[in-house]
């Protein structure tokens, strides 16, 4: 990256690079040279406003890296120093858990790239092509930079084909166990766990709802249905506080993860369901069962705006359902991680299911992401991960 081509702003363009936004859209460009993944000067009239990642595929053309009259030209040290930054940030985090986020995509100055630590090893996924261009210097920084022995790049997410760029199979570079054991020290207890970089959920772990079920095993008590558990984090930190923790999903893998983590915990009332979480409640509310503490952590059901009527239809039902099974003073908690829905929008699906249910709840909280995935005030996009602390009255 040691050429810097030019991007002129229309006057729209420049007026919502005011706003702060990290992308610049399609249709706001006069004039863009280079191709997709090159690094660009941004103008408007003459004036430099500073550098971004352009990309020719997306509707999403420029995503900025730094906002300067004098831009510098990104070259190894530039994108080391970011890295290394970015890591500092997660130094206070670093002392409950060895697997945290580390760099979390345009939050930390690497438009496109998401950099996750599982102890000695980095998961790296990248969703620009520009970002995509990091790699090879990753590679090689990363291991001096974060300590790690091995890189993983997990490229199979979907977005990446609206940039043009195919979903690929996760690959290793250097030496990456099948399975790594790492920690994270709640309140309630220290909970080791093992994740799959190669081929795990995400980058091997649900790293973003660390914090909420730190909270949540907190509040817990009596009987814990954690649904769409996947490998049981939220239950597994409840343990000390609760008398049975029901774990429902339809991955066998991951509810066998749980039973492994369980057993090196020394978390001994744990049972595992492999039914589907729409089922499962349908027919707990009609044999009357009863939960203390549910949580509810589905996958996004709205991966796009037109699935939102789908999606609410959706987070209606399985909420419906959890709060009829709830015992008075219980909580639940209940998250969406569809960034196309917005925290109002769950609070109206809350209402109406706690109308449906003929139940009164109280708002004990509301919550987002973990720590580790920052937000950026100006770029709303950011914050996807939305969680509703109730307490049924």
């Amino acid at each position: 990256m040691t050429t810097m081509f030019e991007c002129q702003l229309t006057r729209k363009g420049f007026q919502w690079a005011r706003t702060g936004h990290p992308w610049v859209y399609r249709d706001d460009l006069q004039h863009a040279e280079g191709g997709s993944g090159d690094v660009v000067r941004v103008t408007y009239e003459g004036r430099v406003l500073g550098s971004a990642f352009l990309g020719t595929r997306s509707k999403i053309a420029l995503r900025w890296i730094e906002r300067s009259e004098a831009p510098r030209t990104p070259d190894a040290a530039f994108w080391t120093e970011r890295i290394e930054k970015a890591h500092a940030r997660r130094a206070p985090l670093a002392q409950a858990t060895n697997a945290y986020r580390v760099v979390h995509d345009a939050a930390d100055g690497l438009p496109g790239l998401i950099l996750d630590r599982y102890d000695a090893i980095a998961v790296v996924q990248t969703t620009t092509a520009g970002a995509e261009r990091l790699l090879p210097l990753l590679a090689e920084v990363l291991p001096q930079a974060l300590g790690v022995r091995g890189v993983v790049v997990r490229n199979d997410l979907a977005v990446r084909e609206k940039e043009g760029m195919a979903r690929e199979a996760a690959r290793s570079l250097g030496p990456v166990p099948e399975r790594v054991w790492v920690h994270e020290s709640g309140p309630r207890r220290r909970v080791e766990f093992p994740v799959q970089p190669l081929g795990g959920q995400k980058t091997g772990a649900y790293l973003d709802q660390r914090e909420n079920r730190w909270r949540a095993a907190e509040l817990a008590r009596g009987r814990f249905l954690d649904a769409f558990s996947n490998s049981g984090l939220f239950g597994l930190h409840a343990a000390p506080s609760v008398t049975e923790i029901v774990a429902v999903d339809t991955s066998g893998a991951a509810l066998e993860l749980l039973e492994e983590a369980a057993r090196r915990n020394s978390i001994a009332q744990v049972r595992t369901v492999e039914q589907n979480v729409f089922d499962y409640l349908k027919e707990a509310c009609q044999r009357s069962e009863r939960f203390d503490t549910i949580v509810l952590d589905p996958p996004a059901f709205a991966k796009s705006r037109g699935e939102i009527p789908a999606a609410v239809r959706g987070y209606r039902e399985i909420n419906r359902r959890a709060m009829e099974i709830l015992q008075p003073g219980g909580v639940l908690v209940s998250c969406s991680c569809s960034y196309h829905l917005s925290e109002a929008d769950l609070i109206e699906v809350l209402r109406a299911a706690a109308s449906d249910s003929r139940s009164d709840f109280r708002v004990l909280e509301r919550r987002g992401q973990a720590s580790d995935h920052p937000t950026i005030l100006c770029h709303p996009e950011s914050g996807y991960l939305k969680c509703i602390l109730l307490e049924k009255v």
